[in-house]
């Protein structure tokens, strides 16, 4: 298969090297208190069972028990009880119930492994939580917290960023972060605002030209005059966009916790009803109790739930096992329901790193491939710009000496100068270093950049004493399974994905016609990311976004669901993603959104199955005499059968399936 190339961009100099990012503050597990509850009641369980199942006294493991539930249930219960003092009754407050009255008629490691399983998904979902918000405050931190401004008379003067006004100029030194979204005045540099865009490399920036705050300057001075408020900034304006975009999902939490009402007052009614009704005409109270506690056990909600999660966390497990990272049950689910994909470009669909792809040496240089590559990547060595690490790379891979450089120099927007062998070389933009040479050889440097242009290649020039020697394509190659991925995705969805990029709209174009993509939107920015995914949503579409930097995580988070690139992915779209591609195989999408519809379907299978044994035992209870070890039998055995049924899911002929 032939490699899909991406220009990239040439003007440039020796660029900074990157600052190290600062660590990043998260939150430990038991930091949360939900966790340390949760743990406090499972250990307890584990420790009263087996006393129990070994025959040991009540009294060396009922203590135990008791505990468990005082440790795992009394936050959900306290909450509960806040909620029904304002007339709302919730799940969570049944299942105390239900294990307080399991317990009250013997069965007490059912009501302790009820509180154990509700305690550890609460302090889960507040794991999850508390993690997006370390990611988001890290976003907030890559805005430097100072910032020299310049006054009217050509002073320096240092201050917080927070405190810059729009009209304020600011000087951006070599390797700072800017410290607030506005215009270049004077001065020239590269500036890598991948966190902003996504785009691969450095970007040269001149006089006129936006920059954005947080994006690190390369080796040239920047006057910027600062045109957007600090809280309007782009990054600003992520960390909403993320914070909204997670509330929009508000609605299907409102629409289960709607469901959790009515299920809870129908519990509530029925067992009172099964408790009352009895002792109405004259039964016994004792006798009337054991059929109201065992209609609470046979109707018990653990079957049902039982019933939709092992599909789900056995398709999440075996996703795991293949390098896809699905952060709850509920992504497992949401991922078979998707039928658009929107896919990024630079780490999506392309490897996200510059190679060298043709090396021209021009007729009349007295050179071969071999000698130009010599002399670029000798000339290049020094520098620590992402294009010249490209060229010294493919000099290495091919095992070639480079000679000692001499009188090394750059400029940024234009390239580097050195002496080699005592020849003088120059490595840089054509368009810069011809600078409207109309002489033969500078004529056939020109056909030779336009071929690899159109070709989808970035030039860049080699010039030895001043006249042109060859030419070197770089580009951002596409990764080999990105046709195949798209192929699938289209199948699946019955739709083709669509390209969302920052980057420009010809290299753009290129890469999409060679994937099979049709609807191309290049030159985003964040905000139009996401408007691009509510404007699929808001006409019916349920989104899939694919991504993998800073600038992805708001479509990730406004989308439907949300999958992100593991292995170069910031650590935004890594918290923000529902899902992560841990080892970067992008033929894991479709696989893993095949998996999920498997996964639904057995969780139809399982409802029924569920279903149908509790509607039976219900119906014996309140019709029968349902005697109570056998209500157990029935519950527990309905509860192992969609338990195993579930379980198919963790093989991996099942992942083999999937991705037939």
């Amino acid at each position: 298969m032939t490699s899909t190339l991406t220009p990239l961009s040439t003007d440039r100099g020796a660029a900074a090297p990157r600052e190290e990012a600062a660590p990043r503050r998260r939150t430990h597990v038991f930091a949360l208190a939900e966790a340390r509850w949760a743990a406090a009641a499972t250990v307890l369980f584990l420790l009263a069972l087996p006393l129990q199942l070994t025959g040991a006294p009540a009294w060396a493991w009922g203590p135990l028990y008791a505990l468990s539930y005082a440790t795992g249930g009394w936050e959900p219960g306290w909450e509960g009880l806040k909620a029904l003092k304002g007339r709302t009754l919730d799940v969570d407050l049944l299942m105390i119930v239900a294990a307080l009255g399991a317990a009250a008629i013997g069965q007490v490691m059912d009501g302790a492994l009820l509180v154990v399983i509700f305690a550890t998904s609460g302090a889960l979902e507040a794991l999850a939580t508390a993690r997006t918000a370390d990611s988001v405050r890290g976003l907030l931190d890559l805005a430097p917290a100072t910032a020299t401004r310049l006054d009217a008379d050509g002073s320096e003067e240092t201050v917080a960023a927070k405190e810059l006004a729009v009209g304020d100029t600011i000087l951006v030194r070599p390797g700072e972060r800017v410290g607030a979204d506005g215009r270049v005045l004077d001065g020239a540099s590269d500036v890598d605002q991948a966190t902003i865009t996504g785009e691969p490399l450095p970007v040269a920036k001149g006089s006129g030209d936006e920059v954005f705050a947080g994006t690190l300057n390369g080796t040239g001075a920047l006057r910027v005059r600062i045109e957007r408020d600090a809280s309007d900034s782009v990054i600003a304006r992520i960390v909403r966009m993320v914070g909204e975009a997670s509330e929009t999902k508000a609605p299907t939490q409102l629409f289960i916790e709607k469901v959790e009402q009515r299920y809870s007052l129908a519990m509530v009614g029925a067992s009172l009803a099964v408790f009352l009704v009895p002792l109405a005409f004259g039964a016994e109270l004792t006798g009337s109790l054991l059929r109201a506690m065992t209609f609470m056990i046979v109707a018990s909600p653990c079957a049902v739930v039982l019933a939709t999660m092992p599909p789900l966390l056995s398709a999440i497990a075996n996703a795991g096992r293949h390098g896809v990272l699905v952060k709850s049950a509920v992504v497992m689910e949401r991922l078979g329901q998707i039928d658009t994909v929107a896919l990024d470009k630079t780490g999506t669909l392309t490897e996200g790193t510059p190679r060298v792809t043709d090396v021209r040496p021009l007729a009349g240089s007295g050179l071969d491939e071999t000698g130009l590559l010599v002399l670029a990547a000798a000339a290049e060595h020094p520098s620590e710009h992402p294009l010249a690490r490209a060229v010294v790379d493919e000099a290495r891979e091919r095992g070639l000496e480079l000679p000692v450089t001499k009188d090394f120099d750059s400029a940024p927007g234009v390239g580097v100068n050195a002496t080699i062998d005592g020849c003088t070389v120059a490595v840089g933009a054509p368009a810069r270093l011809l600078d409207g040479a109309a002489d033969a050889a500078s004529a056939g440097a020109d056909v030779v950049v336009r071929e690899l242009e159109d070709g989808g290649c970035t030039a860049v020039l080699v010039m030895v004493d001043g006249a042109p020697a060859g030419v070197l394509g770089i580009a951002d190659r596409l990764r080999p399974d990105a046709a195949a991925t798209v192929t699938s995705l289209t199948t699946l969805t019955g739709t083709a994905p669509l390209l969302l990029t920052g980057d420009n709209p010809r290299a753009a174009a290129r890469l999409a016609g060679d994937v099979g993509i049709d609807d191309v939107r290049a030159g985003l920015l964040p905000e139009h990311k996401v408007g691009a995914v509510k404007e699929l949503e808001s006409a019916g579409r349920r989104v899939l976004v694919v991504g993998d930097g800073v600038n992805d995580a708001p479509a990730l988070a406004a989308a439907h669901t949300g999958v992100a690139m593991g292995r170069a992915g910031s650590d935004l779209a890594l918290e923000t993603a529902d899902a992560v591609i841990v080892r970067d195989e992008l033929t894991t999408v479709p696989t893993v959104i095949a998996l999920s519809r498997r996964a639904r379907r057995l969780v139809v299978q399982n409802l029924f199955i569920a279903g149908l044994f509790i509607t039976g035992l219900v119906v014996w209870d309140l019709a029968g005499t349902l005697p109570l070890p056998l209500g157990v039998l029935g519950h527990e055995g309905s509860t192992v059968i969609v338990g195993i049924n579930g379980l198919r899911l963790l093989r991996d002929a099942a992942w083999r399936r999937a991705a037939a």
